[in-house]
């Protein structure tokens, strides 16, 4: 459950990795996504949510993975395992139309994009923590990809500074059901304020700007 509490002013949609080789047909890691994105409905909730919050005057923060160029981590000592994948696959190569944000999800004007983060967290080594701290944020929603990697590191790591933190648990999707159920089942549920459907979550927003309430009957 949430404490209600996502006021305009103090809340932050976070949108990761919401790129074309995660989100699109012919992206290099749709084949493995694809089947847990269509089943939770993915893109259709992904692009429910953006656009409540956007007429509710919520920020959104687009939270990048690092663009990969062909050099990146030549020098490294300690690869991860996902980093190796991504040398060897070149996953959102800089340049390419796989690294650019699928046509649904590209930031709007007066909408932020945190610096490229070259691990899982969102917030390890880039400028997220600063975005939101200067705008008053206290509230975080997260979604997009990996549950599993991505979400679930920022979402953690977002806690340990002392954000509310949700996950939209419908409109993040990763590459099997099994990812998805240690995210939603095991893990967050220690650390998450609130694992909402995309339905749940818009159910606890404010009023969009403009919208009046129907008569009393």
């Amino acid at each position: 459950m949430s404490d209600g509490g996502y006021s305009s002013e103090s809340t932050a949609l976070l949108l990761i990795d919401p790129y074309n080789d995660f989100l699109s047909e012919g992206g290099k890691l749709w084949p493995v996504v694809k089947e847990t994105a269509e089943g939770v409905g993915l893109l259709d909730h992904m692009r429910q949510v953006l656009g409540a919050t956007r007429r509710r005057g919520i920020r959104t923060i687009v939270v990048p993975h690092h663009r990969t160029e062909p050099q990146d981590y030549t020098t490294w000592r300690h690869l991860s395992p996902t980093q190796r994948n991504v040398v060897r696959s070149q996953t959102f190569a800089r340049g390419s139309w796989g690294g650019e944000f699928h046509p649904d999800f590209t930031p709007v004007e007066g909408e932020l994009v945190a610096r490229e983060h070259w691990g899982s967290s969102g917030f390890a080594h880039t400028d997220l923590d600063l975005l939101l701290t200067q705008h008053g944020i206290s509230h975080i929603a997260l979604m997009g990809m990996r549950a599993n990697t991505c979400v679930d590191t920022t979402a953690r790591y977002g806690q340990e500074l002392g954000y509310h933190v949700t996950l939209i648990r419908d409109a993040i999707a990763s590459f099997s059901w099994d990812e998805l159920h240690a995210t939603f089942e095991v893990n967050a549920p220690a650390y998450a304020h609130a694992i909402l459907s995309t339905g749940e979550f818009l159910a606890e927003l404010p009023a969009a700007a403009g919208a009046t309430s129907a008569p009393a009957g």
